[in-house]
């Protein structure tokens, strides 16, 4: 249903290397790097952080990276860990999701809500 999702952040390089480290587990990589904006995706860029274009509050946004398995949640969550980031939530099943649901949630350098999520039974 997403084709492709962009986020404005304060610092982009920050952020930049955020995302290559916490992308990296679950298959991601940055795929197109302009100066006004950064792609990431694994085979085409779905994924987008460009500087924000205001010195304004920013608003916390939510984003769920789809992995492949269990494994690759406790990945980013330990990529994200390494990388200094505030966790949420730690790896676990959410039941109240769906039976299945595994996922783990972060902050990233602007303070969104950034997760990775399996789908399949453990």
């Amino acid at each position: 249903m997403i084709d492709h999702l962009g986020i404005q952040v304060r610092d982009l390089a920050t952020s930049a290397a955020f995302y290559d480290t916490v992308l990296a587990p679950l298959g991601g990589r940055r795929l197109l790097d302009y100066p006004e904006a950064i792609g990431f995706g694994t085979t085409e860029p779905d994924f987008w952080v460009s500087p924000a274009t205001d010195e304004g509050p920013g608003r916390e946004n939510h984003v769920a990276f789809t992995a492949p398995d269990r494994a690759a949640v406790q990945a980013f969550h330990d990529a994200a860990v390494a990388a200094g980031a505030q966790v949420l939530h730690a790896p676990r099943t959410w039941p109240e999701y769906h039976p299945h649901y595994f996922g783990a949630f972060v902050r990233d350098p602007d303070g969104n809500n950034v997760e990775a999520v399996c789908h399949l039974p453990g």
